[in-house]
């Protein structure tokens, strides 16, 4: 797998949980519980596995933090999507490549904000599970389309415990992402956020 199909793929879930932040104003229940676990989340960790559109499998592991941080490792280590809260940076050690961006010109910007702006358009997805909240959410100068899935747990930020999601992007690609061992608001070390300069080959 060459860099810039890594590339592509390491931003999958940092493009998702992105664009999940902002959230159009309503007044159902569920979309209220929606907007309070998103401002009530100031640290995440969680472990993953990403399914893409040729179902192709990866895991890995990530740490969010906010202002302006988060950590995204592939597998071993080898691909890393790092925010240190002004750059973003995606390393692949195996082909010894880096490419950094600005945070503020990436949709992590409105994510990892200290005050998130949760103005934009989202819904509550209809299910025929009560113990399901999905929350579909659209950017059209990001990615295509958004799922958030949500359970509902009494012990979980706004009462909602996320399970996962589900993006389509510009070109109807679907990418799976199940997230396991999720837990909010729990000590995320400053060294998460660093990383060592990969060496060319």
């Amino acid at each position: 797998m060459n860099f810039t199909t890594k590339f592509a793929r390491a931003l999958v879930p940092v493009a998702m949980i992105a664009v999940a932040a902002p959230a159009a104003a309503a007044d159902s229940p569920d979309m209220a519980r929606f907007k309070t676990h998103i401002g009530a989340v100031q640290t995440l960790t969680a472990n993953f596995t990403q399914i893409d559109a040729r179902g192709r499998a990866a895991t890995g592991s990530m740490q969010l933090k906010r202002p302006g941080k988060v950590r995204f490792q592939y597998g071993s280590g080898d691909l890393l999507l790092v925010a240190d809260g002004r750059n973003v940076a995606i390393v692949d050690y195996q082909v010894g490549q880096k490419s950094t961006l600005p945070l503020n010109r990436t949709p992590l910007g409105v994510l990892l904000s200290g005050s998130p702006d949760l103005k934009g358009r989202a819904q509550i997805v209809p299910g025929g599970d009560p113990r399901i909240v999905s929350v579909r959410a659209r950017d059209p100068a990001q990615y295509g389309s958004l799922t958030l899935v949500f359970t509902r747990s009494s012990s979980a930020p706004g009462g909602l415990q996320l399970y996962g999601w589900t993006a389509i992007d510009g070109q109807n690609r679907r990418t799976t992402v199940k997230l396991s061992d999720v837990r909010y608001n729990v000590a995320v070390p400053e060294s998460a956020f660093t990383y060592a300069d990969p060496k060319k080959h």
